[in-house]
């Protein structure tokens, strides 16, 4: 097996456990191994669900808390750079965004600051949480803690915060990194020549402001219909390439001509540069 498809059957495993129900059409198909792009995620410290906060894993459900963190939770921490990526292609830190994200698939649409935040039933919940509690994130939780964990670049979890910043927190502490914005294309077609894999799109409500940031798959995105892929933490609603309803949480979704996600698009930032 190709290490690429083991990530793939990885990915798939995950999905089958926390969404036993639903088998996804689409798949992500990289250009590195598994062990050159997320081997520190597989095996390492940094895989440890146990270490994604900005307190130990002892003080997660400390009743001292209860007000203060209410059913957000911690915070994420700041992770440090992975190993060597000054030296890593703009191509490499793209696909490793879209892996380290693809290892939450599964995982519930929540409130949260970390993927795997699991509050009991006797703490604060939010009374506009409409799925189970559970372990999960929103769309610009999701966003901001995947490109932490995968390069400790660290972008603001709200929504609003995050459409308009001009920099993210690090590579790790003391530095910043430069976001880009990319205005969008007026022609669906061309949105896959605009778009680089990784890139923030952001998506705006009814209402005209914006409420909802997803991760552009790009060109390693594969669908049965050759739909272009994002992939995001959001509700249910989106139906997928066999006309299956796509569960809650963290999914890839495809990105169809007059659909939301096109036909209310604002705009990108780009917190990875262009580059080969």
């Amino acid at each position: 097996m190709k290490a690429s498809h083991l990530f793939l059957a990885l990915t798939l495993l995950s999905s089958v456990l926390h969404a036993a129900d639903y088998q996804s059409p689409y798949k992500v198909e990289f250009t590195f191994k598994d062990e050159e792009l997320i081997g520190d995620l597989l095996k390492g410290p940094r895989g440890d669900w146990k270490d994604e906060a900005s307190v130990p894993f002892r003080d997660w459900y400390d009743a001292a808390n209860h007000k203060r963190w209410t059913y957000w939770g911690p915070s994420a921490k700041q992770f440090s750079p992975p190993a060597g990526l000054a030296t890593k292609s703009p191509e490499w830190s793209r696909q490793r965004v879209i892996a380290a994200g693809l290892r939450f698939v599964g995982y519930s649409y929540q409130h949260h600051h970390i993927p795997d935040w699991e509050p009991p039933a006797d703490w604060p919940q939010d009374a506009k949480q409409t799925t189970p509690v559970g372990k999960g994130l929103d769309c610009s939780n999701f966003t901001a803690f995947v490109y932490n964990l995968a390069l400790g670049i660290k972008p603001s979890g709200g929504i609003h915060e995050q459409e308009v910043m001009t920099e993210a927190t690090g590579p790790g502490t003391g530095r910043t990194t430069p976001a880009k914005r990319i205005e969008l294309p007026a022609s669906y077609e061309d949105f896959e020549k605009t778009l680089l894999t990784s890139d923030l799109l952001f998506v705006k409500s009814n209402k005209g402001e914006v409420s909802h940031v997803v991760l552009w798959v790009g060109k390693i995105g594969k669908s049965p219909d050759g739909l272009p892929l994002i992939l995001d933490s959001t509700g249910t609603g989106a139906k997928d390439s066999n006309g299956n309803e796509i569960p809650n949480g963290v999914h890839l979704r495809p990105f169809k001509r007059g659909f939301w996600y096109a036909s209310k698009a604002s705009h990108a930032l780009r917190i990875i540069p262009e580059g080969k």
